[in-house]
């Protein structure tokens, strides 16, 4: 438990690039239907511009838990959550608003959005009423093989301050997670086929539900007016050892309950090493291959060196690495991190936001960051 707590406070230390000041928290008065409000804290520190600082105390969504279920890769649980905070940037500045979970979607209503369209005969023979008619996902004749495309939606909130240390709701935020392939199985065979779902198909889709979701938020309570971003996120398949990516967002204006225009977002995913990273980003391929063949060289119990980058408008934006042990003692830990940290300030680029963690069959050994527009880096062994 110290290990993980320590872990834990190391990393936010170093991704913010020095020590945080504690200064006095905000307390203020979220606004909502009584007249007093709920008291809640604003933390004064901040990691960095890249994050929300979160109100106090932190409340869980009524969803928590579900996207696990629902994503098909493990990367996509953590992916489509941070991702999400990305693009709310675009309309929401961390400077300006605070980030809650999503309190307007509970669970029943994620569970029944996510469920197909019915026929008439359908809902009879569901015995259902056609007020529960309500799902995003296209109506499944007998014999047809439609796709499933929508298979989460995550809301995240976020609020502004406003006047006599209030807060009130600045917006809405829906990611709306799409199958890019359709798994399809043989019932007399057993056998499985995969069909990937073109780009182009999935956006059609995507913006037809988004303009169905907004229509839907708008008869809630506290939705009338707040502007609603709908984001569309193209999941990875099962297989995929990277996860999938944002590529559209929209924004319904105040009191708006329809959207007018999407704009793109170019983000993607590699992984290093692999054919596919080493065609499209070769420069930073050939920094990746130098860092791992001078590891390889002195290191002959190390087990390999991967790694995960996202590039956001072809340019990287980050870059996590991991490099797998199979020795034990603390000794080889301190001087296999020094060296590693020193080729890191020797062959990294200067424009690279990279973190590299080294970790055993124990779990994470040290932890080496490396922070854009600077040379040097943060090392950190794990007790």
């Amino acid at each position: 438990m110290k290990k993980g707590i320590v872990a834990a406070l190391s990393v936010l230390f170093l991704l913010g690039g020095c020590a945080p000041t504690f200064e006095k928290q905000d307390q203020v008065v979220q606004e909502n239907k009584s007249d007093e409000g709920e008291k809640a804290i604003i933390p004064s520190f901040q990691i960095s511009e890249d994050y929300y600082k979160t109100m106090l105390p932190y409340e869980t969504s009524e969803t928590r838990g579900v996207v696990v279920n629902d994503l098909g890769s493990r990367y996509d649980i953590n992916e489509i959550e941070t991702g999400l905070m990305r693009v709310a940037q675009n309309q929401f500045p961390t400077d300006e608003y605070f980030f809650k979970e999503g309190k307007y979607l509970d669970k029943e209503t994620v569970d029944s959005w996510l469920q197909r369209k019915y026929t008439s005969k359908q809902l009879k023979d569901k015995k259902m009423k056609e007020s529960e008619n309500i799902g995003l996902n296209p109506v499944q004749e007998d014999g047809e093989t439609e796709p499933i495309y929508l298979a989460h939606l995550v809301e995240h909130n976020y609020l502004m301050k406003t006047e006599g240390d209030k807060v009130r709701l600045g917006g809405v935020v829906i990611a709306l997670s799409l199958n890019s392939v359709q798994y399809e199985t043989n019932m007399s065979s057993g056998a499985r086929t995969v069909k990937n779902i073109s780009n182009d198909e999935l956006k059609q889709q995507g913006m037809k539900m988004a303009e169905e979701v907004v229509k839907r938020l708008r008869q809630k309570d506290g939705l009338k007016t707040a502007p609603i971003m709908i984001a569309l996120y193209k999941q990875a398949p099962k297989d995929e050892r990277v996860p999938g990516h944002f590529f559209a967002y929209s924004v319904a204006g105040n009191g708006e309950d329809s959207i007018q225009d999407w704009k793109d977002v170019n983000e993607s995913h590699y992984l290093f090493p692999s054919p596919e990273a080493a065609d499209a980003h070769p420069n930073d391929y050939k920094v990746f291959k130098t860092l791992k063949d001078d590891v390889e060289d002195y290191f002959p119990v190390y087990t390999g060196l991967t790694g995960q980058a996202l590039y956001e408008d072809d340019k990287l934006a980050k870059m996590d690495f991991e490099v797998a042990l199979t020795f034990e003692g603390k000794t080889e830990t301190i001087g296999f991190a020094q060296h590693l940290a020193s080729m890191i300030t020797k062959h990294v680029p200067e424009g690279w936001d990279m973190k590299l963690t080294i970790s055993s069959s124990d779990g994470p050994e040290a932890l080496i960051v490396k922070k854009k527009g600077s040379k040097e880096t943060y090392v950190h062994i794990y007790e």
